[in-house]
């Protein structure tokens, strides 16, 4: 099957085969860690995890090189640390940590490569150096900054007119640059705030030049897949690629751009200057991170995706559901199996995670169904086949349940068989039985809804 994926750049979808398949390239912007992340933060993790593991199925996991940076010199995080009156790797530490363990908690796997700017400085300076000497950026002010003009190719990822963004500008935004639309690549740092040497004097890196160095320190001039939000399109990736292209010979930065949608709370954008943000560290202490995982796969990648309550109310149930029928197949020794073919190739389809999770409801709704063992073998080992390629089902069906039984006499097993008992009677019309099962379940005060494939329980 060919994996077909939506290339901002050329604004279409586009079969992807890698320059080099013993090697395929990808970048994710990453956080800057000067604070918890919110869940907006998380979709392009949790959706370019998932193509990561999608890239490692297709071509092996040695062949996929996945980098996903940190960015730990920043305004925000200078402003952390002054608050706080401690250095700034005090602060990047710390969320650093957090954040991967956030990930962990949402089954994000660790990518093969996780640069961090501060680590990148010289490679900065030295990129920084090229565009002064090919012409492309100017020394004012004590600042570096790229000169836009000098780049024909601006604007054509983003869809934007140069000339019209400069005729449209009222005003220069600072007196040393040439035009507003200048971006600086290394300025001056304040007294107290972290500073580094260079040939155009003391200072630290802009935050578009972080991301060009580290892609062509660790992963070369040009890479198969740069992803990120769709706020990074403009300007952050729109000015990689015009400082990585005008040191390569105008060689792309990358030949598929990738771009997820954004969370909406309502009618807005989820972001923290409108403070309406839910962030993950807190998100974790109401829901498993499977739940939040799931939630963020629910609409394609692209498309907005509402952040309700409810839509986490509905996962849990779904979860819940799933697992119960992995509680019930949990005797039964899953065959080796690929995951259906049906959801492959959704997933190959522009990561089509709506189908997938149509075709992953089916599987479970003929894992509830069947009766003969080699079946439920063979269903059982797609579900878990299915899972791995999604990022599901990691946990031991019992431990899934755990939060339910801690505290209470009547196992999570018992209730299971009670309510599978009860299932049966109704799929055999004994409907005394059914409702002698349902009084004895109601006095354990135990909630049950039943579906067409299945029920299943809560404690009330």
């Amino acid at each position: 099957m060919t994996l077909a994926l939506y290339d901002t750049r050329t604004r279409r979808k586009r079969d992807f085969e890698p320059a080099n398949p013993e090697e395929v390239t990808m970048y994710l912007c990453g956080p800057t860690v000067y604070s918890y992340a919110h869940i907006g933060n998380f979709r392009p993790a949790v959706v370019f995890d998932l193509l990561f593991r999608l890239l490692r199925q297709k071509y092996g996991p040695e062949h996929v090189v996945y980098a996903r940076n940190i960015t730990d010199v920043d305004d925000k995080i200078n402003a952390a640390a002054a608050e706080q009156n401690v250095d700034i790797s005090v602060i990047t530490e710390k969320y650093a940590k957090i954040y991967r363990e956030d990930s962990a908690a949402l089954g994000i796997l660790p990518p093969s490569i996780e640069p961090t700017a501060t680590d990148h400085i010289e490679q900065m300076i030295d990129l920084i150096s090229r565009l002064i000497s090919a012409g492309h950026a100017y020394q004012a002010d004590g600042h570096v900054l790229f000169e836009v003009a000098s780049f024909e190719g601006y604007g054509k990822l983003s869809g934007r007119d140069l000339k019209d963004m400069l005729a449209g500008a009222r005003i220069k935004v600072a007196d040393y640059k040439r035009e507003p639309a200048d971006f600086v690549l290394w300025k001056p740092s304040k007294a107290g705030e972290p500073a580094w040497d260079s040939p155009f004097g003391t200072g630290r890196p802009g935050w578009h030049t972080e991301c060009s160095a580290m892609i062509e320190h660790n992963l070369g001039t040009t890479i198969d897949i740069h992803a990120g939000g769709q706020d990074l399109i403009f300007p952050h990736h729109e000015n990689e690629i015009a400082q990585s292209m005008c040191v390569h010979d105008n060689v792309p930065l990358a030949r598929f751009w990738l771009h997820n949608g954004f969370l909406d709370m309502g009618s807005e954008k989820m972001s923290k200057s409108l403070g309406n943000v839910k962030l993950v560290h807190d998100l974790l202490k109401q829901w498993p991170g499977e739940v939040l995982r799931y939630a963020l796969l629910t609409a394609h990648y692209r498309a907005p995706l509402d952040w309700t309550g409810d839509l986490l109310s509905r996962t849990h149930t779904t979860l819940n559901r799933y697992y119960g029928t992995l509680r019930r197949l949990n005797d039964v020794q899953a065959s080796k199996q690929q995951a259906p073919i049906g959801m492959i190739a959704a997933l190959q389809d522009d990561l089509n995670t709506p189908q997938a999770m149509a075709k992953l409801s089916t599987l479970f709704k003929q894992a509830n169904q069947a009766t003969d063992l080699v079946e439920k073998q063979k269903l059982k080992g797609q579900i878990l086949a299915a899972g791995d390629l999604l990022g599901l089902f990691s946990q031991n069906p019992e431990n899934w349940f755990k939060q339910d039984t801690a505290d209470d006499a009547t196992g999570a097993a018992d209730i299971d068989a009670l309510v599978a008992a009860r299932f049966a009677a109704r799929q055999n019309k004994d409907w005394a039985e059914a409702d002698r099962l349902r009084d004895q379940l109601n006095e354990l005060k135990i909630i049950v809804e039943d579906g067409p494939d299945g029920s299943i329980w809560r404690r009330g």
